[in-house]
């Protein structure tokens, strides 16, 4: 039975927007604190641990975040784990931004000049107090506009969530669209959600970008 375009199709779909908000702040949060860890291991004196983290970043850049999410939701159970579509893509997505974040950020760490650095060992600093109060804030803050940037990739790559049977922005508008046959009206709308988030955040970070540019 074809069901009509209406007001429960729309609050369906605003159901999706929800869920792909909520699936990216906690992709967003998890992956830069995990992010973070690779970005220090990235930029270690110790060859090993530079090694592991190149690895860990090489991986998950060097593959689709759709094999990603299928090696967590089919891989796991293989393990003698078994996770829900929820748990699947809030940890595939996870691990995925803490790649890029930790890549980001490896960028930040190292743009700082290494005279700060050199300084802050010669007045006898330790390497968690030099990161803590010399290096890292300066290096977040270098960091601030492609981390909104990656930010809206990450919203965007939600999308890919709805394979796993995780039900999201754009999973919602597939599901509408099949019980209405209002395909151009349901995606649209998806289409349209997805602009009134990403668009603002894109050009923060333009703005972020070109403030920084400019008072370098």
């Amino acid at each position: 039975m074809i069901r009509l375009f209406g007001p429960n199709e729309v609050l369906f779909i605003l159901a999706g927007v929800q869920w792909t908000v909520v699936l990216s702040l906690i992709a967003f949060v998890g992956g830069g604190l995990v992010g973070l860890l690779v970005a220090l291991g990235r930029t270690s004196a110790l060859a090993p641990l530079r090694a592991i983290a190149a690895g860990y970043i090489d991986f998950f850049q060097g593959t689709p975040l759709l094999m990603q999410l299928f090696l967590v939701f089919y891989g796991m159970p293989v393990l003698g784990v078994r996770v829900s579509p929820w748990t699947a893509v809030t940890i595939g997505m996870t691990l995925h931004a803490s790649a890029f974040l930790g890549e980001i950020w490896r960028g930040g760490i190292q743009a700082v000049p290494r005279g700060q650095t050199e300084a802050a060992s010669a007045l006898g600093l330790r390497y968690a107090s030099r990161m803590r109060d010399i290096v890292l804030p300066q290096a977040l803050r270098l960091s601030i506009a492609p981390t909104v940037g990656f930010l809206v990739q990450l919203i965007k790559g939600t999308s890919l969530a709805s394979i796993v049977g995780f039900v999201e922005l754009s999973r919602s508008a597939q599901i509408v669209a099949s019980t209405t046959y209002k395909p151009l009206i349901a995606y649209g709308l998806a289409g349209l959600f997805y602009f009134v988030i990403c668009f603002p955040l894109s050009r923060f970070s333009l703005r972020l970008e070109q403030r920084f540019t400019a008072k370098t």
